[in-house]
């Protein structure tokens, strides 16, 4: 099999990486694994798209760590790959950290559409992927699983919200990722929330966001594959991410450390109900951000904790992710087309 893997910039990836750890699982099983950054790609005269990617020999790594160091160093294998040429391709930039280069935030949707129409099996589906751009997609999930909220640039809106919540609310951008600049307003703060909603504004759109105090304690992040709850065995992937000190935040890039997570019937229910969406939308590896009896985030971009959970589970789950990978190859080669892309993302 022969998979890519799209990530914001290949030579500056954050460790530890749900990505490096996927490619490192395909790399190990024998597959011929490619990375490439979104501005690798290349769109040729012979109407092909291209990337200027790597890969390494394969080799028995010991971590993610040594692996990703050897994509960087100068043994790497370096070649302008044909994309179209692939049996797979994943997108795993996340268009928030671009946001400062518009140019970066919809390129691999928009090659990684192009590849599709020579029988690219595209991961997450690239049409799906453009409708959540932002978080207003989250929006388009029932009501019962999403806490209150309001998406505004208007100062007065976000008071009124502050007002109506008990002066307790999460302000955080419409178009964000890994905790940045997501501030937990209180009654102290009154005088400051302005400046708040500032800086936020400069960026584009804010959502104000019902508090939930059982936030203070954590979220749980559990992983779909293929529009139901990833497991293996009964045990599932998934693991508790607890905000460090004072920090309302759940992101491990904020700060927060990981621990080990117990599923819910809670959870379940909740994942079940949100499971037709990502399945119309061809959302292949999903992360649901839980806390209580609702859903804070609906991660379909680069999901991260996969090591973290196969750490505090004991599971392999980057393997059972790629042993999907290839039956959705094998399903490709026996219809011959039969699937679209949407299709081939949850079967």
């Amino acid at each position: 099999m022969k998979i890519g893997f799209i990530i914001n910039d290949l030579l500056n990836e954050q460790l530890p990486s749900s990505t490096l750890q996927l490619a490192l699982a395909a790399t190990k099983m024998g597959h011929e694994v490619w990375l490439a950054g979104v501005g690798d790609f290349v769109y040729n005269c012979d109407e092909l798209v291209h990337a200027h990617a790597r890969s390494v020999a394969r080799g028995d790594f010991e971590d993610q760590k040594s692996y990703y160091a050897a994509i960087c160093s100068e043994e790497a294998i370096r070649e302008r790959i044909t994309v179209d040429d692939l049996d797979i391709l994943m997108l795993r930039n996340d268009p928030a950290q671009d946001i400062q280069s518009s140019w970066a935030q919809h390129a691999a949707i928009v090659f990684g559409r192009t590849a599709m129409r020579h029988g690219v099996i595209v991961l997450n589906d690239p049409d799906g992927l453009s409708r959540a751009i932002n978080k207003m997609y989250f929006q388009h999930f029932p009501k019962e699983v999403r806490v209150e909220k309001v998406i505004t640039r208007t100062f007065s809106e976000i008071e009124r919200f502050y007002e109506k919540h008990d002066r307790r609310i999460i302000l955080k951008p419409l178009m964000g990722s890994a905790g940045r600049s997501v501030f937990f307003v209180q009654p102290s703060d009154a005088a400051n929330l302005h400046q708040m909603a500032d800086a936020i504004f400069r960026d584009g759109y804010a959502i104000a966001e019902e508090y939930m105090p059982e936030a203070r304690h954590g979220d749980t992040r559990l992983f779909l594959m293929n529009g139901v709850p990833l497991e293996i065995d009964g045990v599932y992937c998934a693991f508790r991410r607890i905000p460090g000190g004072e920090d309302i935040r759940a992101n491990i890039h904020a700060g927060a450390r990981a621990e080990p997570a117990n599923v819910t019937e809670g959870m379940l229910r909740l994942a079940e109900i949100v499971r037709p969406k990502l399945v119309q939308d061809g959302m292949f590896l999903v992360g649901l951000d839980i806390v209580g009896d609702k859903l804070l985030e609906v991660n379909v971009f680069s999901p991260g904790g996969l090591h973290h959970a196969k750490i505090f589970q004991g599971v392999d789950f980057p393997r059972r992710v790629i042993e999907a990978l290839e039956k959705k190859v094998l399903y490709a080669k026996y219809y011959r087309g039969n699937f679209d892309n949407v299709e081939m993302n949850t079967l």
